[in-house]
């Protein structure tokens, strides 16, 4: 066959070869891939030459555009991101064929798009269609980032033969119920924005100037003002495929069948996953910290091959910057330069180590301690923070122990409980603080676990004081803790430097005047006041929320009794920080995170129809029945 031409006949002279446009090489072919149920799903296949002899094949299936950039590629050579032919130029180089796939009903394939639900049975069939090609030599390994994680345990879920390995990068769903879409029974309202900002680049949008023009005309700020929303009457109105399946998970408050099905729930199906390595990224200011961990831990308890974990210092994807908001986390803390040359030899390593028995492999885990810096402000204006990378063989490190603080009526937070009683029996009611949630004006979102919210909200480590760039309903400049709807507990300024490392866990009793309420926490590393930071600087670490009315089960919700008291348990998403010397550990308190959350509204109706808004007066016993565990690092780990 002739290769110095621009397009050639495939063997089966249905498809054609052509050059990969600069700044890619070698060959490429778009493909339609059937499934099961008779659509069609198009693909490019990169390779080195046409008609290819067999290699591994690496599959990437994507809802943004097989031929489009995406931030979450990261820095590579000159491009921040770069396009996917220089990305499938260096995986063929490093011999392997590469596949990016549009998802059904996004980009140029067919069928209907709905959110997770197709993404098994199409990940599935497009594995066995690749191992079935005479240029793939029967193993296809998988990677992708968020959406693209996603897809990667929805397909393994079905027990897929032929694929080899798994790449996932901030996503992959243990269960979507519990990190993803609801988080302790509350609504992730990234969702909202996300289902918004690809309506508005969907193909029957792209095909219609009346309904592109009716989206962008949508002020989707004001209508997150304007909460609950309706069918029929919210910014997806003009796309109401998007509306109908953001409603349906909006809906299911509750957990069952809706949440068990293929594609949101890999925790139902992990022993029918394929025993194959896998590596599991995320971060800690991504919303997907919690599913990294339990699909590492599971499928490395449950399968004899290698899992892997990976938790950087970034937001969601952006793992070749130093900073996450308005925190640097020192030169130490990109992917690129520091666990490998950039992510696209990050990934090839992986690979590599993986497929070739020879391969050196690497630590279980690596994670990345935050804190250590100067605490100065650095020539972009961010606080530095500092940090380094850290080997374990577990997460949370085999060095780490479990410690209990105890949250003080005076608002002081001690590892000893210094009252008379622990009260187990619930027959004192004294030793409480209360505070008011008002659902008309609820604590605002200043960074955090965020992804997907712009422009309402974005992630990462902020000093927790609302400013221009904060959403609020209720505009202020006053710090979080002056609220009084936000209840703070504090270290004194430490002595020495203390080592947090793993999940935050917080056992509150507490009662409410209302049938239904929220409790947050959110653990803060508390810098004092410098030159830079006259005020000092509250940087947010990890927050976690509970929706009262599935304390006891997510399956069967029931209201709560006025008055009653009652111990709940709230999870914030693991994290790792070093809290240095003459700072302070800070554990906030409330009962709302808006707009990471929708807020709940008192009444105990269905977050979605319920248009009442009740003010709750919620109390948390302070007397040596509230606690928040940390897991701590042995000093001479630190």
């Amino acid at each position: 066959m002739d290769v110095d031409v621009d397009v050639v006949d495939s063997p089966g002279g249905h498809e054609v070869w052509e050059r990969v446009p600069a700044p890619g090489s070698g060959w490429r072919q778009a493909v339609s891939v059937p499934v099961r149920d008779g659509v069609g799903l198009v693909a490019d296949v990169y390779a080195a030459e046409p008609d290819p002899a067999p290699r591994p094949v690496l599959l990437e299936r994507t809802p943004y555009g097989r031929r489009r950039p995406r931030g979450s590629d990261g820095a590579f050579e000159s491009w921040n991101p770069p396009p996917p032919e220089a990305v499938c130029r260096r995986f063929v180089e490093r011999g392997y064929h590469v596949v990016r796939q549009d998802c059904r009903g996004r980009g140029d394939s067919g069928g209907e798009f709905v959110k997770y639900l197709n993404e098994a049975e199409d990940g599935h069939d497009t594995v066995e269609w690749i191992a079935a090609q005479p240029w793939c030599d029967g193993r296809v390994a998988t990677m992708g980032v968020s959406y693209a994680a996603h897809v990667q345990t929805a397909l393994a879920s079905l027990g897929t033969p032929h694929l080899a390995a798994m790449f996932l990068d901030s996503g992959g769903f243990a269960s979507a119920y519990e990190t993803g879409v609801r988080l302790g029974g509350a609504f992730e309202l990234k969702q909202a924005t996300w289902a918004f900002a690809r309506a508005r680049t969907s193909a029957e949008t792209l095909a219609d100037p009346v309904r592109a023009a009716a989206l962008d005309a949508e002020p989707i700020e004001e209508w997150f003002r304007h909460l609950p929303w309706r069918r029929g009457h919210s910014p997806l109105r003009h796309a109401p495929e998007y509306e109908a399946y953001l409603f349906e998970q909006w809906e299911h408050g509750s957990f069952g069948p809706y949440w068990q099905q293929l594609g949101i729930y890999g925790r139902g199906h992990f022993d029918r996953f394929p025993d194959v390595p896998s590596l599991h990224i995320s971060s800690w200011y991504d919303p997907y910290i919690q599913t990294a961990v339990e699909n590492f831990r599971e499928l490395g308890a449950r399968k004899t091959s290698p899992a892997y974990l990976v938790l950087g210092p970034w937001t969601h994807g952006r793992r070749s910057l130093s900073y996450a908001g308005d925190v640097d986390f020192g030169p130490e803390a990109a992917l690129d330069g520091n666990l490998a040359p950039d992510y696209v030899e990050f990934r090839a390593d992986w690979f590599d180590s993986q497929l070739n028995p020879t391969a050196t492999r690497p630590p279980a885990v690596r994670y990345f301690r935050m804190g250590g810096g100067s605490g100065k402000r650095d020539a972009e204006g961010r606080l530095d923070h500092g940090g380094r990378w850290l080997n374990s063989t577990t997460w949370p490190p085999e060095s780490s122990y479990a410690a209990r603080f105890f949250l003080g009526a005076d608002g002081t937070l001690t590892q000893e409980h210094t009252g008379e009683s622990n009260h187990s029996d619930h027959s004192d009611s004294s030793g409480y603080l209360e505070y008011d949630h008002d659902p008309r004006d609820p604590v605002p979102t200043i960074g955090g676990q965020v992804t997907s919210g712009e422009p309402v909200m974005v992630g990462g480590a902020f000093d927790q004081r609302p400013d221009e760039r904060t959403f609020a309903l209720k505009p202020s400049r006053l710090p979080l803790a002056a609220r009084p709807d936000v209840l703070t507990f504090q270290t004194g300024p430490l002595e020495r430097d203390v080592v947090v490392a793993g999940p935050v866990v917080a056992r509150l009793t507490v009662s409410s005047s209302a049938a239904d309420t929220d409790f947050t926490v959110k653990l803060i590393d508390v810098h004092p006041p410098s030159a830079d930071y006259p005020a000092g600087f509250a940087m947010n670490l990890t927050d976690g929320i509970l929706r009262c009315r599935y304390r006891d089960s997510f399956e069967t919700p029931s209201p709560l009794e006025p008055g009653r008291l009652y111990d709940i348990t709230v999870e914030a998403p693991a994290t790792a920080n070093l809290f240095a010397r003459g700072h302070r550990i800070r554990v906030d308190i409330g009962s709302s995170n808006f707009p990471r959350f929708d807020v709940n509204s008192g009444t105990g109706g269905p977050e979605t129809t319920d248009r009442r808004r009740l003010t709750a007066t919620n109390r948390v016993f302070v007397d040596g029945r509230s606690t928040i565990t940390l897991h701590l690092v042995a000093e001479e780990q630190a």
